[in-house]
């Protein structure tokens, strides 16, 4: 089927309603970097395409708000924000590459509906955190608005938390409100090589006051250039100049007997961690493992996967696995659920997507809910049909 590419909220509004008319299930796109994501039968349907929906609607620096259509790409609010000291706090990641995508072609929209959180979630809190308001479509073809404007929002119910990471189910958005951050002027990234328990060493710098905003370990034989093949910590750490010397020499004087060294220009290295970087290359099928950090070590040593790295003080694991083994997929499940975590299949061929369930499995009471909530949004289920769960 053809395509239909919206540039309003409007031209939205009809094709829902044909939609509704026709019973004919829609695809809700954007600049398409994370279709590969997802189960393989969300490839059914016509696209509607929302990567025409692009521009700022409202931007209000010193209130630190930002108003944004959902087709806007993440590198153009970047800029805008850059021009003003200022930054998305939980760092959307780039997975294009990793998916088979282009680089640098994400929009604001795929990031908020995929629940992208890049290396600074750590500090800043995830998208859930930012997302102050929305417009979108509902199943009937009718326009809405949830949220608002501002930080301290508390009327009606939290629509925007549901938006996050409902990848499109839920219908389209056709305006976003972020709160956004002032952008320190200065960082730095220390790497503690050769630790014993790096996990640990993350968890107890995360705890303490020197508000690190990246926190990851890199294990030696991981394809991170930067690191030389070393177990490594990496502590980034920000501020103005005297105040970041400060919280420097402080981590310095507590890890006197290890192995520190500041890496250069390391924002690149950041980058890769949180786009999944060092495991785009490999043939390996990539997951995602969210656990409580401090199962973050014992979880990584059952899966016992030799490509690995953590970000997030160990609370986010990115795995990769051996597509041949039919059986680590269930494995990985079951240790993630174990330590009271959860596994996302990233990457892997439509065929294996169609075979296994791509996000971690509902028990039979949240399941229920997730029906109830799709059926009150979309009744018809018209909206990426199977994305995230078969028959939903």
């Amino acid at each position: 089927m053809t395509d239909i590419a919206v540039h309003s909220e409007a031209e939205a509004v009809d094709a829902v309603l044909a939609a509704c008319e026709w019973k004919s299930p829609l695809n809700i796109v954007g600049a398409r970097t994370k279709r590969a994501l997802g189960r393989a039968a969300a490839q059914w349907g016509t696209a509607l395409d929302l990567s025409g929906l692009r521009g700022v609607i409202a931007y209000e620096p010193e209130e630190l708000v930002l108003t944004v259509l959902p087709g806007t790409p993440v590198a153009e609010i970047r800029a805008l924000l850059a021009a003003k000291n200022q930054r998305l706090g939980f760092d959307p990641p780039d997975w294009g590459p990793l998916l088979g995508a282009h680089a640098n072609a994400g929009t604001i929209g795929g990031a908020v509906a995929a629940d992208a959180n890049g290396p600074a979630r750590v500090r800043y809190g995830a998208v859930r955190d930012h997302l102050l308001g929305f417009r979108a479509v509902n199943g009937l073809g009718e326009a809405y608005k949830a949220g608002g404007r501002v930080v301290k929002n508390v009327t009606g119910f939290d629509l925007p938390k549901l938006m996050c990471g409902a990848f499109g189910t839920l219908g389209p958005l056709t305006e976003v409100t972020l709160r956004v951050f002032p952008r320190p002027p200065l960082s730095a990234t220390l790497a503690v090589r050769g630790a014993e328990d790096g996990l640990a060493l993350l968890r107890r710098v995360w705890s303490g006051p020197l508000e690190a905003t990246g926190l990851a370990y890199v294990p030696a034989g991981s394809a991170v250039a930067e690191l030389d093949g070393a177990d490594t910590a990496l502590i980034r750490l920000e501020g103005a100049r005297e105040p970041l010397q400060e919280k420097i020499a402080a981590l310095r004087t507590w890890l006197a007997k290890s192995d520190v060294r500041e890496v250069p220009e390391s924002d690149a290295l950041w980058r890769k961690l949180g786009d999944g970087a060092p495991l785009a290359d490999t043939v390996l099928d990539v997951w995602r493992v969210a656990v409580p950090p401090a199962g973050a070590a014992s979880c990584a040593a059952e899966i016992a996967s030799p490509s690995w790295y953590a970000d997030w003080a160990g609370g986010m694991l990115w795995i990769g696995i051996d597509p041949e083994n039919v059986e680590a997929p269930g494995k990985l499940r079951a240790v993630a659920a174990k330590a009271g975590g959860h596994a996302t299949l990233m990457r892997a061929n439509a065929q294996k997507r169609a075979q296994i369930p791509v996000f971690q499995p509902e028990p039979p009471a949240r399941a229920a809910l997730t029906r109830a909530v799709k059926a009150a949004f979309d009744p018809l289920g018209l909206f990426n049909p199977g994305r995230m769960f078969e028959g939903a």
